[in-house]
């Protein structure tokens, strides 16, 4: 594809056009719930990895590895792991426990803790891709990381609009640290092991497991 175009005397770059357009729209076709196979888990690795998978591989003629999509530094990535997930469950142990966080999760969360385990890795691989790998890193090569660490974060709480107020608020900030680590690390592998974590422990508290 060209890099470029310029219409009514403004240019545009396509490729970061389009990331931009595919940031913003496949988000909103999740959001109304179009579903392809009515587990929502399963829909999200449509739209927010083999869609994007497709237009890097073809379109921009790239390889998933230049989005993260890789073990990159994988000595520090541990190590973010060990640490956040040890600070993150601390923090969990109490926030968890507030009603409105009960309230939410307990109502969606499932009760067979291996499904469960499961269907949340399956949901958060997709949204790990899609903003820490495909927005992050296409941002990153014409804006900078640091705007593009924050950029990407933006959709991504937009899409916690729905939960609970004191995890919504967050989001900016935990989107943003779960770009630094991919963009530290190199990879989208660190940041999804993370937010995995912190997306079970505070179900299984909900469901009275933890």
């Amino acid at each position: 594809m060209p890099a470029k175009i310029i219409i009514g005397g403004v240019e545009f770059d396509l490729k970061l056009t389009l990331i931009i357009v595919l940031g913003t729209v496949l988000p909103m076709l999740d959001w109304y719930g179009h579903s392809l196979f009515q587990v929502k888990a399963y829909d999200r690795v449509v739209y927010y990895f083999l869609i994007p998978a497709i237009i890097i591989w073809i379109l921009f003629a790239e390889r998933l590895g230049d989005y993260g999509f890789k073990w990159g530094r994988w000595s520090e990535g541990v190590v973010w792991v060990v640490v956040v997930c040890v600070i993150m469950a601390l923090i969990l142990h109490f926030i968890a426990r507030t009603p409105g966080m009960m309230a939410y999760y307990q109502s969606r969360a499932p009760q067979n803790v291996l499904y469960l385990i499961f269907i949340t890795g399956v949901d958060l691989f997709g949204w790990e891709f899609m903003w820490r790998g495909f927005l992050l890193f296409g941002l990153a090569r014409v804006v900078g990381p640091g705007p593009a660490i924050f950029l990407q974060a933006v959709p991504f709480a937009f899409m916690h609009l729905n939960k609970p107020e004191i995890e919504t608020l967050t989001t900016i900030f935990g989107g943003a640290g779960f770009g630094f680590i991919a963009w530290r690390t190199e990879s989208i592998v660190y940041p999804f092991l993370i937010h995995w974590f912190i997306a079970i422990f505070t179900q299984l508290i909900a469901i009275g497991v933890l």
